[in-house]
C-alpha cells in the first residue's frame, strides 16, 4: 500500500519565496520597478515547482529477502529488496530510505532510479543486531525532488517484513542430566516372562527412574531393581521452565539476569535436543497461547525463546501449576529461576516427582546486574531449600556462564555455589 504525503517545499524552496517576497514588497516601496520583477520571478519559481510536482503517486509493489532469516545474535544478514513497477506510466529518481529497527543499525538509504512500467530493479543492504527478539523490516520512504530541489513529495510504501534474532547458544559441554538411555532415562529394554506372566519388557534400573514402574517379581528373581518399560521405548522428555518475573529480574540489555536466563534455557534446550529429548517449554509464551503442553524441537524452543518476554508474579504462579501437569508423567525438569521470594521457590520445589531428575539454576539477579560475584544469602536460602527438596541446585551470581553452571548440575547432586 502506498502512502502519499503532501508536497512541501525545502528548505531552499522557502527561503527563494522569502526572498522573492521581501524584494517585491521592496520594489513597490522604494519604487524600483526591476527589483520588483526579479522578486516576483523569485517567488513564482518555487510555487510553479510545488504545482507541477508529480500529484499521482506510482504504482510500485516490494518484496524482500533475508539470508539467513533466522540470525545469531552478531551475525550478518543480507537483506534483498525487489521493487516493481506496477503501474502504467515511469516512475521519476526517488531517495529511498528503509525504516527499520535501530538495533539492527543505520536506517539504509539509497537511490531508486527511474522505472519503466514493468521494471523491476533489486537493491541489497546488510543488517547485524546483538539484541534477540522479532524485529521489522520496513516501510520504506520515498522522496522525490524536482531539478531544483525547491520541492519534495513524500512516499511511504507499507510493505513491511520482519527478521529474527535468536538467543546466543553456549555449548554446554557432555553434560547430561542423571539417567539419559532410552525411553524414561533407560538402557534398552530385555524381554522376560516370569511365573507365566506374558512378556513384559523391562530394563535394570537407573538413578533417575520412576519407581512406580519398578517389577517387582524382575527385581526378585535377579537380585537387583528392574523397572518395567514399554516395547517400544519412549522418547526422552525434559520441561525447561523459565522465571520470566519482571519483578525477580535486574539490570538492562544484553547484561541482564533476564538475558542470561533466557540463553541458559536456550543452551540448554540445544543440549537436550541434540541428545534426542523431546521438549516442553514453560515460560510465559506459551502459557500464554495454551501450548505449554505441546511437545517440541530444540529449534522450535529456541525461535520461542527470541521473542520472550518478561511478565507478572500471577502468570509465573499459573506457570508452575500448569507445569505441574507435564512433571507427574516423568522426565527431566530444567528450571533456570531467580531469587524473588521464598513462596514461589517453594511451590517450584513441588514440581519433583519421586524418582526423576530436577535441576535448577537459581539467579542472584541483583548480583547479575550489578557485577557482584559473590551469591546473596537469600540465593543461597532458595538453594537450600530446593537441595533439600531432591533437586541439583546451583547458584549464579554474575560472571559465571551457562557452562559453568550446568556443568556442576550435571556433576554434582548438591548445592553449589558458583564464583567466577
Amino acid at each position: 500500500m502506498n502512502e502519499s504525503r503532501p508536497r512541501t517545499l525545502t528548505g531552499r524552496g522557502r527561503a527563494l519565496l522569502t526572498c522573492g517576497v521581501t524584494l517585491v514588497l521592496g520594489g513597490i516601496l522604494l519604487g524600483f520597478p526591476d527589483i520588483t520583477r526579479i522578486g516576483v520571478l523569485l517567488a513564482v519559481l518555487p510555487l510553479l515547482a510545488r504545482l507541477v510536482a508529480r500529484r499521482r503517486p506510482p504504482r510500485l509493489s516490494i518484496e524482500r529477502s533475508v539470508t539467513p532469516a533466522r540470525l545469531q545474535p552478531d551475525e550478518r544478514a543480507e537483506v534483498v529488496v525487489d521493487f516493481a513497477n506496477i503501474g502504467d506510466r515511469a516512475t521519476p529518481l526517488y531517495l529511498a530510505e528503509e525504516r527499520i529497527d535501530y538495533v539492527l543499525g543505520d536506517r539504509p538509504r539509497f537511490l531508486l532510479p527511474r522505472m519503466e512500467p514493468g521494471a523491476r530493479r533489486r537493491l541489497t543492504y546488510r543488517i547485524r543486531s546483538h539484541v534477540r527478539g522479532r524485529h521489522e523490516l520496513g516501510p520504506i520512504a520515498l522522496q522525490q525532488q524536482d531539478p531544483f530541489g525547491l520541492t519534495h513529495v513524500d512516499l511511504m510504501i507499507r510493505s513491511v517484513g520482519e527478521v529474527v534474532v535468536l538467543p546466543r547458544i553456549e555449548a554446554l559441554g557432555h553434560g547430561r542430566p542423571p539417567g539419559s538411555g532410552l525411553g524414561n532415562e533407560g538402557e534398552t529394554p530385555q524381554m522376560v516372562a516370569l511365573h507365566g506372566e506374558e512378556d513384559v519388557s523391562i530394563r535394570a534400573y537407573h538413578d533417575g527412574d520412576d519407581l512406580r514402574k519398578v517389577h517387582w517379581p524382575a527385581t526378585a528373581h535377579r537380585g537387583e531393581i528392574m523397572v518395567r518399560q514399554e516395547d517400544r521405548p519412549a522418547r526422552r522428555s525434559a520441561v525447561l521452565l523459565l522465571d520470566s518475573r519482571q519483578q525477580g529480574h535486574a539490570g538492562s540489555g544484553g547484561h541482564s539476569s533476564f538475558e542470561w536466563a533466557v540463553s541458559a534455557v536456550a543452551s540448554v534446550a540445544v543440549q537436550l535436543g541434540e541428545a534426542g529429548y523431546t521438549l516442553h517449554l514453560a515460560s510465559r509464551e506459551t502459557l500464554l497461547d495454551g501450548t505449554v503442553e505441546q511437545p517440541l524441537s530444540a529449534t522450535e524452543v529456541v525461535e520461542l525463546l527470541a521473542v520472550a518476554e518478561t511478565g507478572d508474579d500471577v502468570e509465573h504462579s499459573r506457570l508452575v501449576t500448569t507445569a505441574h501437569g507435564l512433571t507427574e508423567r516423568g522426565g527431566s525438569l530444567v528450571a533456570v529461576v531467580t531469587d524473588l521470594d521464598d513462596r514461589s521457590v517453594t511451590d517450584l520445589a513441588g514440581l519433583r516427582q519421586p524418582g526423576t531428575s530436577s535441576l535448577a539454576m537459581v539467579l542472584d539477579a541483583a548480583g547479575i546486574a550489578e557485577g557482584r560475584r559473590t551469591t546473596s544469602a537469600q540465593a543461597a536460602g532458595h538453594c537450600d531449600l530446593l537441595g533439600s527438596a531432591g533437586w541439583r541446585v546451583v547458584s549464579v551470581p554474575a560472571g559465571v556462564t551457562a557452562r559453568a553452571a550446568w556443568q556442576s548440575l550435571t556433576r554434582l547432586g548438591s548445592f553449589t555455589v558458583m564464583s567466577s
